[in-house]
């Protein structure tokens, strides 16, 4: 209950800010109509789709995720809400409900866009391509959550946007593949999750029979998001009224 209560709140106060419900549904979708027209080529943006199904819900969820928490946190909302006898695990799984709605949104329009007016066509199971790119968003929310905790201001949180998030995308397979990269690289390349959501994308797009790599790497992603929200709640600190 506590939980729900949490989400419905924080649901509320993104339907009251268009300007953020903008960001998160619409520029995404935005940004790929402009790169189809960009590339001018078909078969050269359904290469590029995928990758772009995956990073783009990452990135804004992460950035959208980390200033709305943090304004929490500045504002004293949440130092409040630790008055109460409600606890740190049930507020970031309020808050993770909460983004993954705004999420499952955001990830719809932009695969309607996608397979409709962009043309593009997978070869694979539409909901594999799904479950991943959701799954992406989900964990740019989580890591959200996690770095508005060690952020001071707005402009910080932004400041992590390039530490958490470019490292992940260069070292994930996306410019040159992992196997060819150095080995201190593909190490520590093995450890980031963004790595394991590329590699399930690949997979859902290539089609076929999606075995056990896939799942391996679906698990890898769905148990980051939960490590970080645990580790998040970890970071807010009970207060006695």
């Amino acid at each position: 209950m506590i939980t729900l209560a949490t989400a419905r709140r924080i649901g509320g106060q993104l339907r009251n800010d268009p300007r953020t419900i903008a960001l998160m549904v619409l520029v995404p979708t935005l940004i790929m109509i402009l790169l189809y027209y960009v590339i001018d080529n078909e078969q050269a943006f359904a290469q590029w789709a995928p990758v772009l199904l995956s990073i783009f819900p990452f990135l804004v969820m992460f950035l959208v995720t980390s200033i709305s928490t943090l304004r929490e946190r500045t504002s004293g909302t949440l130092e409040r809400l630790m008055a109460s006898p409600l606890r740190q695990l049930d507020l970031l799984l309020g808050y993770g409900l909460a983004f993954g709605v705004a999420a499952v949104l955001q990830v719809t329009v932009a695969l309607a866009v996608s397979l409709t007016w962009l043309g593009y066509e997978p070869r694979g199971d539409l909901w594999a391509l799904v479950l991943v790119a959701l799954l992406n968003a989900l964990l740019g929310t989580a890591l959200g959550l996690l770095c508005s905790a060690f952020a001071r201001s707005e402009f910080q949180a932004v400041q992590f946007m390039p530490l958490v998030m470019v490292p992940q995308i260069l070292l994930g397979g996306v410019i040159v593949p992992r196997e060819q990269m150095a080995t201190v690289l593909e190490w520590i390349s093995n450890v980031l999750p963004m790595s394991y959501a590329l590699e399930a994308m690949r997979l859902a797009v290539i089609g076929g029979d999606l075995g056990g790599d896939f799942w391996r790497d679906i698990a890898v992603v769905a148990g980051c998001v939960l490590l970080a929200l645990v580790l998040g709640a970890a970071t807010l600190k009970r207060r006695t009224p």
